[in-house]
């Protein structure tokens, strides 16, 4: 009278997992570039004195 356990939850396919992983590094590497364009914007307003400044 054994009964096997059943996950509990969703279970993704192995399709789902890879397409879930894919979507993933999407939006990983989509907020990585906007932390380098943010980034880039604020050092171009600030002008090329930035560069210059005594240390």
């Amino acid at each position: 009278m054994s009964e096997t356990p059943r996950p509990e939850g969703i279970v993704l396919t192995p399709e789902e997992k890879a397409r879930r992983q894919r979507r993933s590094r999407a939006i990983a590497l989509s907020v990585v570039g906007l932390v380098v364009l943010f980034y880039v914007i604020t050092i171009f307003k600030m002008g090329p004195s930035i560069l210059a400044r005594p240390m």
